[in-house]
């Protein structure tokens, strides 16, 4: 199942908030900014000691101080035209947040639009492979995709429809 909900992801009580990353996982930006923010210093001395993540991958730690159990940590491709693979890329960051999760049982995963902010990829275009990908990869699970905004709400919802 998966469903839309416009707000901020550091507050949803679920298995775990996926976070849209940089390869470094010493926060940033945008929603990494806030979870590491809302997640409290534990969240960074953990990630710390992961040593990074590439473009495409994923890697879990604890909530800490989030409502969230666990935060899975991917990184998207930064848009460079969609020749660069970025498509495949994304849908990559999706399908490995997805298995983490399956890995270490989790049901309830919100996710963000990643790779839309600073990284500039078209959010239409993400949402439509953020859909396919979870609609193929995880049926079973229910999924939040989270918008910070009113637009994105829109174009998460009319990619499920």
């Amino acid at each position: 199942m998966i469903r839309v909900w416009q707000g901020d992801i550091t507050t949803l009580n679920v298995d775990a908030i996926v976070n849209a990353a940089n390869s470094s996982l010493l926060g940033g930006g945008g929603v990494d900014g806030a979870i590491h923010r809302a997640a409290g210093p534990e969240l960074l001395a953990e990630c710390r000691n992961i040593g990074g993540c590439p473009t495409g991958e994923a890697r879990i730690t604890k909530g800490y101080d989030l409502q969230a159990r666990h935060v899975i940590h991917t990184v998207g491709p930064v848009w460079r035209g969609g020749d660069q693979d970025e498509d495949g890329l994304l849908a990559s960051a999706y399908r490995n947040s997805l298995a983490l999760a399956r890995q270490h049982g989790l049901t309830t995963i919100a996710f963000p639009a990643i790779s839309t902010g600073i990284y500039g990829f078209p959010p239409d275009r993400a949402a439509g492979i953020a859909v396919k990908t979870i609609t193929n990869e995880a049926p079973d699970l229910q999924i939040t995709l989270v918008a910070f905004d009113a637009d994105t709400a829109r174009l998460l919802t009319k990619a499920i429809q």
